[in-house]
């Protein structure tokens, strides 16, 4: 999420808010609302999680052991634990902006726009999934395709003037509990082509969380990345100085 959200992430998330207590018949009204709900639960206020990513394609696999730490939804550091060969490898995002660390060479480098779509660790997240996930109400206007007793389905199309690699997102969202269940991304030519599911729910402290990411590449089959939390805290003791570039470097 954000991801991790998504990973970010895929691996992000934030507290729910008090737009999320609005009498059933307005639901329609704060669609956003709901939006970001889900997109950011993994955060609170602030975060720590231990992660593990398996990531399989179609001519290697490979396991990594995570630390990450994040503050709201603009700041998010993750560090590489293992394997020993490619432990402290590090990426910070600050707002829209990425750097990753590679500690071989003692190197940071700013991941530039051009790159915003290449792989993330080698995994089927990408660059952009870490920072546009936490800002899809922004990127987006959003239509409530269905409603049953158990869930919503929402369609999400992008804002004529927004730079953003989707042509369509799809979110399916179970009510009880308030969790994602499955996500759909499409491309400009209307075709689903990636997707988000989300098992292993658990109550972790005040909050019931997805604690399974599952990403799979539609074009690619047998290929995917799981995204899986170990440990998960919440509104820890971080501020924004945290999360600078020294901190990035730390081994």
């Amino acid at each position: 999420m954000s991801y991790l959200t998504l990973a970010s992430r895929l691996l992000t998330g934030t507290l729910l808010t008090g737009a999320l207590l609005l009498p059933r018949a307005a639901w329609s009204l704060d669609l956003a609302a709901l939006i970001r709900e889900v997109e950011q639960q993994y955060h609170g206020t602030s975060s720590h999680a231990l992660t593990t990513m398996q990531v399989r394609t179609a001519n290697w696999e490979r396991t990594l052991e995570m630390e990450a730490w994040s503050l709201g939804r603009d700041y998010f550091l993750v560090r590489i634990l293992e394997p020993a060969k490619e432990r402290g490898v590090a990426t910070l995002k600050r707002d829209r902006e990425v750097w990753n660390y590679l500690p071989k060479v003692d190197r940071t480098i700013k991941v530039p726009p051009s790159m915003m779509g290449g792989s993330w660790m080698g995994s089927h997240i990408t660059n952009d999934d870490l920072v546009k996930a936490s800002h899809v109400e922004e990127d987006y206007t959003f239509r409530l395709l269905e409603e049953t007793a158990d869930h919503w389905l929402i369609e999400c199309l992008p804002k004529p003037e927004a730079a953003v690699v989707w042509g369509k997102i799809v979110y399916r969202l179970s009510k009880q509990p308030r969790v994602p269940e499955q996500v759909d991304y499409y491309d400009e030519e209307q075709q689903r082509i990636r997707e988000l599911r989300f098992d292993d729910v658990r109550r972790v402290g005040d909050r019931t969380v997805p604690l399974k990411l599952t990403v799979t590449p539609l074009d690619k089959p047998g290929e995917q990345t799981i995204l899986h939390y170990r440990e998960l805290s919440f509104d820890i003791r971080l501020d924004q100085g945290y999360f600078n570039l020294r901190a990035l470097q730390k081994h």
